[in-house]
Protein backbone atom coordinates (compact mmCIF):
# COMPACT_ATOMS: atom_id res chain seq x y z
CA UNK A 1 0.00 0.00 0.00
CA UNK A 2 1.84 3.08 -1.03
CA UNK A 3 1.33 6.56 1.09
CA UNK A 4 1.93 9.53 2.18
CA UNK A 5 3.63 10.20 5.66
CA UNK A 6 3.30 13.29 7.05
CA UNK A 7 5.32 14.80 10.13
CA UNK A 8 5.39 17.44 12.83
CA UNK A 9 7.58 18.65 14.69
CA UNK A 10 5.15 19.83 17.84
CA UNK A 11 1.65 19.64 18.09
CA UNK A 12 1.09 23.70 17.11
CA UNK A 13 1.51 22.61 14.05
CA UNK A 14 -1.19 20.67 13.57
CA UNK A 15 -3.91 23.65 11.99
CA UNK A 16 -1.71 23.99 9.10
CA UNK A 17 -0.61 20.88 8.37
CA UNK A 18 -4.54 19.99 8.56
CA UNK A 19 -4.75 21.68 5.09
CA UNK A 20 -2.37 18.88 3.60
CA UNK A 21 -3.96 16.07 5.11
CA UNK A 22 -7.84 17.26 3.62
CA UNK A 23 -5.76 17.81 0.37
CA UNK A 24 -5.13 14.09 0.40
CA UNK A 25 -8.65 13.36 1.58
CA UNK A 26 -10.04 15.14 -1.57
CA UNK A 27 -7.76 13.00 -3.79
CA UNK A 28 -8.31 10.19 -1.87
CA UNK A 29 -4.50 9.41 -1.04
CA UNK A 30 -3.37 7.50 1.77
CA UNK A 31 -1.58 9.42 4.24
CA UNK A 32 -0.22 8.51 7.91
CA UNK A 33 0.34 11.72 10.70
CA UNK A 34 2.43 11.94 13.56
CA UNK A 35 4.42 14.59 15.72
CA UNK A 36 7.57 13.66 16.14
CA UNK A 37 10.73 16.38 16.68
CA UNK A 38 14.32 15.80 15.54
CA UNK A 39 15.65 17.41 19.00
CA UNK A 40 12.93 16.45 21.29
CA UNK A 41 12.20 12.49 20.42
CA UNK A 42 15.28 11.57 17.84
CA UNK A 43 14.47 7.92 18.26
CA UNK A 44 11.40 7.58 17.59
CA UNK A 45 11.82 9.87 14.79
CA UNK A 46 14.35 7.54 12.80
CA UNK A 47 12.11 4.40 14.23
CA UNK A 48 9.12 5.85 12.33
CA UNK A 49 10.59 6.09 9.07
CA UNK A 50 11.90 2.95 9.05
CA UNK A 51 8.28 1.54 10.45
CA UNK A 52 6.63 3.63 7.35
CA UNK A 53 8.97 2.68 4.55
CA UNK A 54 8.09 -1.12 5.15
CA UNK A 55 4.92 0.04 5.08
CA UNK A 56 4.53 1.45 1.66
CA UNK A 57 5.47 5.19 2.18
CA UNK A 58 6.72 6.89 -0.99
CA UNK A 59 7.51 9.97 0.16
CA UNK A 60 7.73 12.29 3.70
CA UNK A 61 6.39 15.68 4.18
CA UNK A 62 7.96 17.46 7.46
CA UNK A 63 6.64 20.25 9.17
CA UNK A 64 8.86 22.22 11.25
CA UNK A 65 9.67 25.86 12.74
CA UNK A 66 12.77 27.76 14.20
CA UNK A 67 15.34 25.43 13.28
CA UNK A 68 13.64 23.34 11.40
CA UNK A 69 15.78 20.50 11.93
CA UNK A 70 12.88 17.69 11.24
CA UNK A 71 13.53 17.41 7.10
CA UNK A 72 17.43 16.41 7.29
CA UNK A 73 16.57 14.22 10.00
CA UNK A 74 14.51 12.73 7.68
CA UNK A 75 16.90 13.02 4.71
CA UNK A 76 19.40 11.23 6.76
CA UNK A 77 17.21 8.64 7.73
CA UNK A 78 15.76 7.54 3.88
CA UNK A 79 16.12 8.06 0.21
CA UNK A 80 12.36 8.77 -0.28
CA UNK A 81 11.72 12.46 -0.87
CA UNK A 82 10.86 14.98 1.56
CA UNK A 83 9.29 17.63 1.40
CA UNK A 84 9.71 20.52 4.17
CA UNK A 85 7.24 22.80 5.25
CA UNK A 86 8.70 25.53 7.34
CA UNK A 87 6.11 26.79 9.82
CA UNK A 88 5.95 30.13 11.17
CA UNK A 89 6.73 31.56 14.92
CA UNK A 90 10.16 31.94 16.69
CA UNK A 91 12.19 35.05 16.85
CA UNK A 92 12.24 35.27 13.26
CA UNK A 93 8.91 34.56 12.06
CA UNK A 94 9.78 31.28 9.83
CA UNK A 95 12.37 33.04 8.06
CA UNK A 96 14.59 31.18 10.43
CA UNK A 97 12.48 27.72 9.36
CA UNK A 98 12.33 28.70 5.96
CA UNK A 99 16.25 28.83 5.41
CA UNK A 100 17.38 25.55 7.83
CA UNK A 101 14.64 23.88 5.47
CA UNK A 102 16.21 24.57 2.22
CA UNK A 103 20.17 24.88 2.96
CA UNK A 104 20.82 21.11 2.94
CA UNK A 105 24.32 19.82 2.43
CA UNK A 106 24.54 18.30 -1.57
CA UNK A 107 23.34 14.70 -1.44
CA UNK A 108 20.55 15.85 1.06
CA UNK A 109 17.71 17.09 -0.62
CA UNK A 110 14.87 18.20 1.09
CA UNK A 111 12.09 20.04 -1.51
CA UNK A 112 10.88 23.38 0.23
CA UNK A 113 7.66 24.45 0.19
CA UNK A 114 5.98 27.72 1.13
CA UNK A 115 5.60 28.77 4.82
CA UNK A 116 2.13 27.72 6.85
CA UNK A 117 -0.86 26.96 5.36
CA UNK A 118 0.24 27.14 1.25
CA UNK A 119 3.28 24.94 1.54
CA UNK A 120 1.14 22.74 3.67
CA UNK A 121 -1.19 22.44 0.59
CA UNK A 122 1.74 22.16 -1.68
CA UNK A 123 3.66 20.18 -0.42
CA UNK A 124 0.74 17.41 -0.68
CA UNK A 125 0.10 18.65 -3.71
CA UNK A 126 3.76 17.74 -4.64
CA UNK A 127 3.35 14.37 -2.66
CA UNK A 128 1.03 13.88 -4.96
CA UNK A 129 2.33 14.52 -8.46
CA UNK A 130 5.32 12.16 -7.25
CA UNK A 131 2.66 9.00 -6.46
CA UNK A 132 1.02 10.21 -10.17
CA UNK A 133 4.16 8.88 -11.85
CA UNK A 134 3.18 5.59 -11.28
CA UNK A 135 -0.94 6.12 -10.84
CA UNK A 136 -2.60 7.05 -13.72
CA UNK A 137 -5.81 7.56 -11.86
CA UNK A 138 -4.17 10.13 -9.52
CA UNK A 139 -2.55 11.88 -12.92
CA UNK A 140 -5.85 12.56 -14.41
CA UNK A 141 -7.70 13.51 -11.04
CA UNK A 142 -4.46 16.38 -10.67
CA UNK A 143 -4.62 17.35 -14.47
CA UNK A 144 -8.76 18.24 -13.92
CA UNK A 145 -8.08 19.70 -10.88
CA UNK A 146 -5.50 22.16 -12.83
CA UNK A 147 -8.55 22.73 -15.63
CA UNK A 148 -10.62 23.35 -12.32
CA UNK A 149 -8.72 26.12 -11.32
CA UNK A 150 -7.74 27.31 -14.57
CA UNK A 151 -11.58 27.75 -15.01
CA UNK A 152 -12.39 29.34 -11.32
CA UNK A 153 -9.54 32.21 -12.74
CA UNK A 154 -11.39 33.06 -15.77
CA UNK A 155 -14.83 33.06 -13.84
CA UNK A 156 -13.22 35.49 -11.45
CA UNK A 157 -12.40 37.46 -14.02
CA UNK A 158 -15.56 38.03 -15.58
CA UNK A 159 -16.68 39.09 -12.69
CA UNK A 160 -14.87 42.48 -12.67
CA UNK A 161 -13.49 42.54 -15.94
CA UNK A 162 -13.23 46.36 -17.81
CA UNK A 163 -11.33 45.94 -21.11
CA UNK A 164 -10.88 48.48 -24.08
Amino acid sequence: MNFVSIIMGSKSDYEIMKNCSDTFEKFNVKYEMIISSAHRSPERTKDYVKEAEEKGAVAFIAAAGMAAHLAGALAAATTKPIIGVPMKGGAMDGMDAMLSTVQMPAGMPVATVALGKAGAINAAYLAMQILAISDKELAIKLKEDRIVKAKAVETDSKDIEVLL
